[in-house]
């Protein structure tokens, strides 16, 4: 009897008495395994995505309902994007994430020469920026200067056609530190600055510094007029 009774105190309980190594976990922390999933995943996630990183015996999808309603109303909500699950930003605190970020952005040298045209020839035709120029205005040079709001859409040309013509804005002299277009530096001021070659171009001769610099004052006075 001694052994009999010594040998049922030694036998292993049967699998019956004892937890299954793979019995699911409670839908609590089943919920909690699915907001980590999703929290760690950058891309949304099938059920069936989630429920094979689960232990066996898991339901995704009840974990889901349940932590579905327990994010409603909250910053973070849980959505079904297709047949796909994920965690995104309650969609009115979307401007809390906005950042904004100042891109510096080189002119190209046909915008620099054509914002020099306008601003000092305005109100000015692309056919006439063209003129002066020498070579075609692409929409894009002209598009880049609308887009930085240096230059907007002026009155249209009492001529054939009636061609718009540009100007430039008051965020074009609030930039670079002018009050009006009148104050736009002059041809000696342009080379003491390095801006333009000092040497006169062929078969014109060198002008005095006072006519230089009377010489765009004039031409813009006259541009300006109403």
């Amino acid at each position: 009897m001694e052994d009999d009774t010594e040998a049922q105190a030694h036998h292993p309980r049967s699998t019956e008495d004892s937890p299954s190594l793979f019995s699911a976990p409670p839908i609590a922390e089943q919920e909690r395994m699915v907001e980590a999933i999703l929290f760690a995943c950058a891309s949304p996630l099938t059920l069936s995505e989630i429920a094979e990183r689960m232990p066996p015996g898991c339901d995704p999808a009840e974990a889901l309902v349940h932590l579905r309603s327990r994010y409603m109303g909250r910053g973070v909500n849980l959505l079904r994007i297709d047949d796909r699950y994920a965690l995104r930003t309650a969609p009115d605190l979307g401007w809390l994430m906005q950042t904004e970020r100042v891109e510096t952005r080189k002119l190209s040298r046909a915008a620099i020469e054509t914002l020099a045209i306008i601003a000092y020839h305005q109100p000015v035709t692309r056919a006439e920026i063209e003129e002066i120029r020498g070579v075609a205005v692409s929409r894009g040079t002209v598009d880049q200067l609308l887009e930085l709001e240096w230059i907007r859409l002026g009155r249209r040309r009492m001529t054939p056609g009636r061609p718009v013509t540009f100007v430039v804005t008051d965020e074009f002299l609030d930039h670079f530190g002018l009050e009006s277009a009148r104050d736009l530096p002059g041809l000696k001021e342009l080379r003491e600055a390095g801006l333009l070659d000092s040497r006169p171009p062929p078969g014109q001769s060198v002008m005095p510094d006072d006519e230089a610099e009377d010489g765009p004052e004039q031409g813009q006075s006259e541009l300006f007029e109403d």
